[in-house]
């Protein structure tokens, strides 16, 4: 086995046999090398005291890695930074967590009002030092224990009520801390663990427990009546994630839509037995805004389109996504488009192979408020449909020099004649700000330089749209000014002249992928670095123009934080962080 492939746990109990010196000549291996080194070190009586920051998070986690036995972290509050210190796994490993006497006034002290705890991933924790934690956090509204190792069956305590074990997590224990926690608790997540259903049952009838987030992601164990029986003693949840769940179907669906009034968010997406009769009593989900139904193979959408085709039962769905949904077609889309005009925000369609031209004109008909459209891989939508014009019908018998009279360019003209004749187009969407066309390679410079023109976009992707060239790039940049995510990978008919023109129009660009455009040279490096001061993450893997002593010199001239990604012969990726 490769060392790296070896958790740093391991690696440190090897080098803990070396010497000193040999450690340190370890440590030069490799970064896994490095951590099991310092941490195989003694580091007795080391405090590490660091403010919660965006520049000392890499810092905080090292020290997840290391035998660290005393941490400050001030400054920890109720912020996006202070979440995201999680993972600290060998802060648990020992089990000594806060068992010293003096730290835990400490902590209590400084977790008092602590709301959100997110514990996810974490492979030590106990219900020891689960219970030293959450007993400093009186105040604590959500809880997450995804992917933690949770026993469900088996009873460690064979009926006693001290709970204070060092080797596992239990759920009894976890019940007895929602027990306490009930009337305070909100959110809960338990998503990748093994939930069984009589566990989920036992947990939903604790008293004056009354959750509005209930996360169950990919939990394998969870059948139909768990969710049943969930439904009928959680009726205030306006949160619910049962996705990737393998063995749900119709009925705990039918069982959401007819308990659950007050639900606003639900996630069912990989329900791989789903079928369109799930949705059946679907309207009566009045209040619901944000529907997850991606990679449903077996949904088709004409029962939703039902469900939500009576006026009086209408929800204001704000968020939609059937990606991946093959057995989707144009009806489900127009009569989607007509019922939720006036509330949907953001439409994900990416990979609904059978969706054509009629789809796209629908949604730029209709959802004229849309701030998010994803059709990647709809491999039908052509020019006319973004265009909103009418595809010139041909003859069947029509031979080459027949094609070749429709017209690849239009002229401005062209386009004002014909935006007063025909359908809206894409450019409708005057909201816009993410649009994904990656893979629809029908498309070509004829409608993308006419209709990608949206002031307030800062996501877009036309990576594997083959056909666009310079023209469409320079007109994109004058277009989208705002533009701080761009996707162009494997466009090969672009070329440096196409970036040297348009850089200077995309001054908020934070990342860029133009991986595959063989085209490119040093040359478009010059420019971007030039222009695009805000660049953070650029992707020129596979740009066959582009060479490592171009990167370097590249990397030299750019600030700290931008990150690059190049791929050379031989198959190897090169990661330059600077």
């Amino acid at each position: 086995m490769e060392s790296a492939a070896l958790p740093v746990e391991i690696v440190t109990y090897i080098l803990s046999f070396l010497p000193i010196t040999d450690k340190k000549e370890a440590a030069l291996v490799n970064r896994i090398w490095y951590f099991a080194a310092r941490d195989s070190l003694c580091q007795d009586n080391i405090a590490y005291n660091i403010p919660v920051s965006s520049t000392s998070l890499s810092t905080i986690a090292s020290l997840g890695r290391s035998r660290v036995c005393c941490i400050s972290l001030p400054n920890l509050d109720s912020s996006t930074i202070s979440r995201d210190v999680i993972n600290c796994n060998s802060l648990f490993m020992s089990g000594t967590l806060l068992s010293k006497p003096e730290t835990m006034p400490q902590a209590q002290k400084a977790l008092a009002y602590l709301q959100e705890l997110n514990l996810s991933g974490l492979r030590y924790l106990s219900d020891l030092s689960f219970n030293r934690l959450v007993s400093c956090m009186p105040h604590l509204t959500k809880l997450s224990l995804a992917r933690c190792h949770i026993t469900f069956e088996f009873d460690p305590y064979h009926g006693s009520s001290h709970y204070n074990s060092s080797c596992i997590l239990s759920f009894r224990n976890l019940q007895c801390f929602l027990k306490e926690q009930a009337s305070s608790l909100q959110a809960l997540d338990l998503s990748g663990t093994s939930i069984t259903a009589q566990a989920m049952k036992s947990l939903v009838q604790i008293e004056k427990l009354h959750l509005q987030e209930l996360v169950l992601q990919n939990c394998q164990d969870l059948t139909n009546e768990a969710v049943s029986f969930l439904c009928k003693h959680q009726p205030s949840l306006t949160l619910l994630d049962i996705s990737s769940c393998s063995e749900l179907s119709d009925q705990a669906v039918l069982a959401v839509s007819t308990s659950l009034q007050a639900l606003q968010n639900l996630r069912l997406g990989k329900i791989h037995r789903l079928t369109d009769g799930a949705f059946e009593h679907f309207g009566q989900l009045r209040s619901l805004q944000n529907l997850d139904i991606s990679e449903c193979s077996l949904v088709s959408g004409n029962k939703l389109v039902k469900a939500f085709s009576h006026p009086e039962l209408q929800p204001k769905l704000v968020s939609l996504s059937f990606a991946f949904c093959s057995l989707l077609r144009d009806s489900s889309v127009l009569s989607l488009a007509r019922t939720l005009s006036s509330s949907l925000r953001v439409l994900d369609l990416s990979s609904c192979v059978s969706l054509t031209n009629i789809s796209i004109q629908a949604i730029s008909s209709h959802f004229t408020h849309l701030m998010v459209l994803r059709m990647a891989w709809c491999r039908e939508l052509t020019d006319w449909g973004l265009l909103g014009i009418e595809e010139p019908q041909q003859a069947p018998d029509c031979g080459r020099e027949a094609l070749e009279q429709i017209p690849k360019v239009l002229t401005d003209s062209d386009w004002q004649e014909s935006q007063k004749k025909y359908r809206a187009s894409l450019q409708a969407l005057h909201y816009l700000q993410e649009l994904d066309l990656m893979a629809c390679h029908k498309l070509t410079d004829m409608s993308i330089t006419k209709v990608i023109c949206f002031p307030e976009l800062r996501r877009l992707s036309l990576s594997l749209v083959h056909e666009i060239t310079d023209s469409s790039l320079v007109a994109i940049a004058r277009g989208c000014r705002n533009l701080e995510h761009l996707s162009l990978s494997h466009c090969g008919n672009l070329t440096d002249g196409g970036f040297m023109e348009a850089a200077s129009y995309l001054r908020r660009l934070q990342r860029l992928n133009i991986s595959g455009c063989n085209q490119l040279t040093y040359q478009t490096l010059l420019a971007i670095g030039k222009e695009c001061t805000q660049l953070k993450n650029l992707d020129v893997s596979m740009c066959s123009g582009i060479r490592v002593a171009d990167i370097k010199l590249f990397q030299a001239q750019l600030p700290l934080q931008t990150c690059i990604q190049s791929h050379f012969a031989g198959g190897a990726d090169l990661f330059l962080t600077l």
